[in-house]
């Protein structure tokens, strides 16, 4: 039963919990006890929200998958923006709520469960798959925008390591990186050598 003097804790309180005991422990620390002691109830509660800790692993999955991935692409495919700005404003709101810093430890996880596995290849590749939609929307095709999608997804899952919102210019190093992911190849100047071998046939029409 809950402590006297706590408040009735939700399914949503217990997943929040366990996942913030994932970043720190790893799923070998997700455990009934330390759960409770951190919420400050019994154990017994615990199952009046789950069947047992497979369920609650199961649920921490579902919610990376749903609310850290499906909703976030939700919302950014609804926004009244350009498509440039779509993806700023995507990458500026994965940062602001820390939204990929699970992701690491749900990697981690993955290389030790074959569901976690599954679950972590399907989300990324919706991750990657909407990222290069979005490269698309803006203008890119093909490779261009599917590797400008995997750089902009690889990048935003590592930022959590480099400790980005430490850093009080934050949103104007999402804006600079955002800048270089969307900027335009040059285009050589008339007359420019492009490649060796042009190169290598002007040198030999001056030989001769």
């Amino acid at each position: 039963m809950v402590r006297r003097g706590t408040p009735r804790l939700t399914r949503e309180d217990w997943i929040e919990a366990s996942m913030q005991i994932l970043l720190e422990r790893g799923v070998g620390g997700v455990k009934v006890t330390l759960i409770a002691e951190r919420l400050n109830v019994t154990s017994g509660s615990f199952y009046w929200h789950f069947k047992g800790v497979q369920d609650l692993l199961d649920c921490l999955l579902d919610h990376w998958e749903v609310e850290l991935t499906d909703k976030i692409i939700e919302r950014a495919k609804a926004l009244d923006e350009t498509p440039e700005a779509r993806i700023l404003t995507l990458m500026t709101s994965v940062v602001e709520f820390d939204a990929a810093v699970p992701d690491h430890a749900i990697r981690v996880w993955s290389l030790v469960d074959m569901n976690a596995r599954r679950v972590y290849e399907r989300t990324l590749q919706k991750r990657f798959d909407f990222a290069a939609w979005m490269f698309r929307q803006a203008g890119f095709a093909g490779r261009d925008a599917r590797a400008r999608g995997r750089l902009m997804v690889a990048y935003l899952m590592g930022e959590p390591s480099a400790n980005l919102k430490s850093n009080r210019r934050w949103k104007s190093i999402i804006r600079d990186e955002f800048n270089v992911l969307t900027s335009r190849p040059l285009k050589p100047a008339s007359g420019a050598v492009t490649d060796t071998r042009s190169r290598d046939v002007r040198n030999a029409s001056k030989g001769t």
